[in-house]
C-alpha cells in the first residue's frame, strides 16, 4: 500500500482555512484531517477531539518533552500542535492527512517531511482578511489586534511554501487546492 501524502495547509486567521478544510474533506473521501492539540479555550460551538483536542499547558508540555508532537508552536500566547502518532497511523494506512498549522509548526514539519505538499491561503487583500476577522466575532479586541500583526509576519513566510493559493471564492479555491493534491498523488513514487 503507497504511504499516504502530507498536505500542510497554513494562512493568517481569518482566511478560511477550516471552510475549505471541511469542503475538502467532502470531495475527497482518501483525505483525512490531522486534529491539533491546543492550549487555548474552545470557541462557541467547538468539540474536543473534532475541531482541537484540548489540552491543560501542564499536559502539553509533559508531550513535548515526551516526544509526541510531529511540530509544536506558540501562537498568540497558545501553545499548538500535532501527534505524530496521529499522522503516522493515517499515512501507513495510505490516507491522505491534511494539517493545519500556523507557519513555525509548518517550518518544523518540513525539516521532518520535505516531500510534503505546502500551500499557503492568502484573502484576496489584507482589508478582506480583517473584515473576515471582524466577521468571525470570537476574539476580543485585543486578540483581534493580535491576530491582525501576527498575520502581517504571517504573510512574509508565504515564499518557502510550494503553492500560494488566494481564497477569493470558496469553490474555486477548494478545486484548486484539489488540483494541487492530486498533482502531488501523481507525482508519488
Amino acid at each position: 500500500m503507497k504511504r499516504g501524502l502530507l498536505v500542510v495547509i497554513s494562512g493568517p486567521s481569518g482566511v478560511g482555512k477550516d471552510t475549505i478544510i471541511e469542503r475538502l474533506l467532502e470531495l475527497d473521501p482518501n483525505l483525512k484531517y490531522s486534529v491539533s492539540c491546543t492550549t487555548r479555550a474552545p470557541r462557541p460551538g467547538e468539540i474536543d477531539g473534532e475541531n482541537y483536542t484540548f489540552l491543560t499547558r501542564e499536559k502539553f508540555e509533559q508531550m513535548v518533552g515526551e516526544g509526541a508532537f510531529l511540530e509544536h508552536a506558540t501562537y498568540n500566547g497558545n501553545f499548538y500542535g500535532t501527534l505524530r502518532e496521529r499522522v503516522e497511523r493515517a499515512r501507513g494506512d495510505g490516507r491522505d492527512i491534511v494539517l493545519k498549522i500556523e507557519v513555525k509548526g509548518a517550518e518544523q514539519v518540513r525539516e521532518r517531511e520535505p516531500a510534503g505538499l505546502f500551500i499557503f491561503v492568502v484573502a484576496p487583500s489584507f482589508e478582506e482578511l480583517e473584515r473576515r476577522q471582524k466577521l468571525r466575532n470570537s476574539e476580543t479586541a485585543k486578540d483581534m489586534a493580535s491576530r491582525q500583526k501576527i498575520a502581517e509576519s504571517e504573510m512574509t513566510y508565504a515564499v518557502h511554501y510550494d503553492h500560494v493559493v488566494v481564497n477569493d471564492e470558496l469553490e474555486r479555491t477548494v478545486r484548486e487546492i484539489l488540483g494541487l493534491i492530486q498533482a502531488a498523488r501523481q507525482g508519488q513514487t
